[in-house]
């Protein structure tokens, strides 16, 4: 059964590249189609709860526009997770942001995980996340490159500060696995591995885009919808 995936890019900036778009969609079935839509009022990029606000009623927007073109399922593409709850209660297909599939991903494999992400302004959000989803007790720490989103496409720059913090996470906090904490990480993950490795440490290093979408097509397949217990539709207004 071929599917329809919607990319949904939540901010204003000018991030997407082929090669971005060719990265997460690497391990999708040949038949699934992902398209890609861009919001057109917010913010240039989400580093903070403010532009997260801002950026989320053309989410939602698209999202409503994603269902009525027959899409199978949503990515609303951002680690933070913007607008995915309110998603999840606005339309009537699966919908994930970049934060949950790469902790679910990691929980599969390691028992203590490190999210290692852009900016140390976004970490506020991210122990968010994490304390919302009750994941406390297996995320061991958080912390920031420092190299904003506008930034991440300098290749070699990025590996580096990924691989410092991640031992220092490994070394310091005890982590045996590693969250990349921005989906706008593409292309760095199997280095970043290698890295480790050679360094003696073993350990899977996730990248969030590439585990949303994948999970999103198991759901697709599967006929699966979030709980209209836990996520009810708005009412009428």
């Amino acid at each position: 059964m071929a599917l329809k995936i919607k990319n949904i890019i939540p901010v204003t900036g000018d991030i997407i590249t082929p090669e971005m778009l060719d990265y997460i969609r690497k391990y999708l079935s040949p038949d699934t189609e992902l398209s890609t839509s861009q919001i057109k009022v917010g913010t240039p990029s989400i580093e903070c709860a403010y532009d997260e606000v801002l950026c989320s009623p053309d989410i939602l927007r698209l999202c409503k526009e994603a269902e009525e073109e027959g899409c199978d399922a949503i990515f609303i593409n951002c680690y933070g997770d913007p607008a995915v709850r309110a998603a999840r209660e606005y339309v009537n297909i699966p919908v994930f942001g970049g934060f949950e599939p790469s902790m679910f991903l990691c929980m599969g494999l390691a028992d203590k995980i490190a999210i290692v992400t852009m900016m140390k302004n976004v970490i506020p959000l991210a122990e968010s996340n994490v304390a919302k989803e009750h994941f406390d007790g297996r995320i061991c720490c958080v912390r920031a490159i420092d190299i904003p989103v506008e930034e991440l496409s300098q290749h070699d720059r990025v590996v580096d500060a990924l691989v410092r913090e991640s031992l220092e996470a490994i070394r310091v906090d005890g982590a045996q696995a590693i969250s990349l904490g921005c989906t706008a990480m593409v292309g760095v993950a199997e280095d970043v591995r290698d890295a480790l490795k050679k360094n003696g440490y073993e350990i899977p290093v996730i990248e969030a885009a590439q585990a949303a979408v994948m999970l999103l097509e198991v759901e697709a397949r599967m006929h699966l919808l979030q709980s209209r217990i836990t996520y009810m539709r708005p009412p009428e207004k």
